[in-house]
């Protein structure tokens, strides 16, 4: 089995350190190399009392009312490895390992939960609390890999953003701990990161740790210490010195800026692991102006570019950011499970492939087409930023086409 955790990053900057009134989200998701993320969006619905909803691996009772989301995932699964709501929640998960064994008997994955928070939570807070409050009653296990050959288990922690605070929260099993951010810049990685503030816990938890002689009730309470393998909680978080150093200028570029770097290690591409997937999100403070996701949808940010989605009703969905559907026949569905793995690259990501292979086999083309890549993405930004600056309420219909103009002009760029 893969003992480490995949290394995905996840970032939160408030004001003063970010610009004008922004927080600023940021992930790169760490995934097997090979495996494809798409984009999906699912609109705001209403459920009927007492519908199932049917996650990973196991059913759960649907809520009455859903939230609009937009989703980064593997495209084998329910869930999501990052998101964002139509309320400005911005959530990501990362895979950690504590000294509780992951269970491996199927419950909610921690990308099930990722996507549950963003349904059903219309604050940062509200969706902690359903995290929570799910983990409880359903248990988090099962395989976090489409890999029939063996089961790959991890305990999660979580960054859940809205325009006003953040919360990271790190479980163990159903139990769990949390801290709240308003101000700073924070990192969260692939191992525990809170130690003696904690804003918000399981009820039961210190008498637990107590009873498993993990912490004998005199030491003030450390929940990495606790919990961690060995010396497993350094400070895991080499981009959190590049956001920093920006001074209160981290700005979506920045944040880009930061996922890219390849130096730090925030930006992964090794013999196992592979950034798939990147978001950044802005998230104004005031809430008359609308928040800004920008997703890849295709594999090494370096190598990315980042594309604005703003929602608004019946944004125009992009089925070429989606992979195909296999339905009741997709391996991931039928147990056993992953007895063969389907080709789930969607348009963008075969049309990225090629301009993957003319970067790393020619030079001056692949230079002269990330430079135009790169100037799509900027265009994009500035325009963003003048969204950001205006004083008129935004109309709708401006932005409705968006994020699939953008898929496309990249999509025209790569043929």
């Amino acid at each position: 089995r893969m003992a480490a955790a995949p290394p995905s990053y996840c970032f939160v900057a408030f004001p003063p350190c970010s610009k004008d009134g922004l927080v600023v989200f940021g992930k790169n998701s760490a995934r097997p190399r090979d495996e494809v993320q798409e984009v999906v969006y699912f609109a705001a619905a209403e459920h009927e009392p007492g519908s199932k909803v049917e996650c990973t691996y196991i059913e759960i009772e649907q809520v009455p009312r859903t939230h609009a989301v937009v989703l980064s995932r593997p495209s084998w699964l329910w869930g999501a490895e990052m998101g964002a709501n139509e309320h400005g929640v911005c959530v990501a998960n990362e895979a950690v390992l504590t000294r509780e064994p992951a269970s491996e008997s199927e419950a909610l994955l921690g990308m099930d939960l990722v996507r549950l928070g963003l349904e059903r939570g219309a604050t940062a807070k509200e969706a902690l609390d359903v995290i929570v409050a799910l983990l409880e009653e359903h248990g988090q296990g099962g395989n976090y890999y489409e890999d029939g050959s063996s089961c790959h288990t991890f305990q999660s922690a979580f960054l859940i953003v809205d325009r006003n605070e953040a919360w990271i929260l790190e479980t163990s099993g159903k139990y769990w701990a949390a801290e709240k951010i308003t101000e700073g810049v924070k990192c969260i990685c692939n191992q525990l990161s809170l130690t003696t503030k904690i804003d918000a816990e399981h009820p039961e938890l210190r008498n637990y740790v107590k009873s498993q002689g993990w912490w004998n009730g005199d030491s003030d309470f450390n929940f990495s210490e606790v919990f961690s393998l060995a010396d497993d909680h350094l400070a895991c978080c080499s981009g959190r010195e590049s956001l920093e150093k920006q001074g209160g200028d981290v700005s979506a570029q920045a944040m880009i800026d930061v996922l890219r770097d390849k130096d730090s290690g925030v930006c992964v591409d090794s013999e196992s692991f592979l950034t798939t997937a990147s978001i950044v999100s802005v998230l104004p403070q005031d809430p008359s102006f609308p928040c800004i996701h920008y997703f890849t949808g295709t594999p090494d940010p370096s190598r990315s570019i980042f594309k604005p989605f703003i929602f608004v009703d019946d944004v125009k969905l992009v089925p070429k950011v989606q992979s195909p559907s296999f339905g009741n026949d997709d391996p991931a569905k039928k147990i056993p499970r992953f007895q063969e793995k389907p080709d789930r690259r969607h348009e963008l990501y075969k049309a990225h492939e090629w301009a993957r292979s003319l970067l790393e086999n020619d030079q001056d083309k692949g230079q002269k087409l990330m430079r135009i890549m790169l100037d799509l993405e900027k265009q994009g930004l500035e325009a963003m930023e003048d969204i950001l600056s205006r004083t008129e309420i935004l109309d709708p219909a401006e932005v409705v086409d968006l994020f699939y103009d953008c898929v496309d002009t990249e999509l025209k760029f790569f043929k």
